[in-house]
């Protein structure tokens, strides 16, 4: 899943796309690179942003979602957002994926809305607190239980309500809401997601900067080492930002797993 920015502030790349026709390049050269699924979001949910209306973040989307659907392409396109009025009007313009770091608590129209679209599947994030604050001192009795839980939990209560398992993909929610620690222990224990459509979202995140000082752009290794453990657990998507790299680490790690002798 290549990450397609159309914000003023996100963390690594806040106003690189803002043109709509910067963004419709930099998503097809991530399709060239190897992208199965392009995931647009308009509303920075970095630590410390504040939200926007929803007519603002569907202003930022419309033109790019509308550019992407007349490239007659075939790839899934997900739009993050935690707005049924966002998530309604994208459905209409093309998306197949709603990406909702909130599980569907922010907005109860969305669970309407994703009703009324059973082809449509669902991401849902595990995060502690909002994005002003979230990272103000996070605590768990046991982050890895607890968030395994908390998403089971939300997984359930969406499947009560008409939403099929089979359409929804787990976020543990890497950084929101969590320290270095509680990122360390979701990461070295995504194992215990088996059976479940896992979704890793580690790509340039600050917890690389705290084990080794780097900016966002200088973030490949260690969003590489995230991914490594994704792909061990079998993890059914991997959200990035430098697709080509991610690409080819894949697609090694599947070539020597293919000449391992067993037994």
């Amino acid at each position: 899943m290549g990450i397609l920015n159309l914000t003023t502030d996100s963390f690594s790349d806040g106003g690189k796309w803002l043109n709509s026709n910067d963004a419709l390049q930099h998503a097809m050269k991530m399709l060239e690179e190897g992208a199965q699924i392009i995931d647009i979001g308009a509303e920075s949910t970095r630590p410390g942003s504040m939200p926007i209306s929803a007519e603002l973040e569907w202003s930022r989307i419309e033109p790019v979602l509308n550019s992407l659907s007349r490239q007659n392409i075939h790839c899934k396109v997900s739009v993050d957002t935690q707005k049924s009025y966002v998530a309604e009007r994208s459905i209409a313009a093309g998306a197949t994926m709603i990406n909702d770091i909130s599980a569907l608590e922010y907005d109860p129209e969305m669970l309407q809305v994703l009703k009324q679209h059973q082809d449509v599947e669902l991401v849902i994030m595990h995060k502690q607190g909002n994005p002003e604050t979230m990272q103000v001192n996070p605590q768990y009795d046991d982050v890895v239980t607890d968030v395994k839980d908390y998403l089971i939990s939300r997984l359930e209560y969406l499947e009560q309500h008409g939403i099929n398992r089979d359409r929804i993909y787990l976020d543990p929610g890497i950084g929101f809401g969590k320290t270095l620690d509680h990122n360390l222990e979701i990461l070295a224990n995504l194992d215990l997601y088996q059976g479940y459509k896992l979704l890793l979202g580690a790509s340039r995140k600050s917890f690389i900067d705290k084990i080794q000082p780097a900016d966002p752009q200088s973030r490949l290794g260690g969003s590489l080492a995230a991914a490594m453990y994704a792909i061990l657990a079998k993890a059914a998507i991997i959200r990035v930002h430098d697709v080509r790299e991610h690409r080819q680490f894949f697609d090694v790690m599947m070539a020597i797993e293919k000449r391992q002798r067993r037994g």
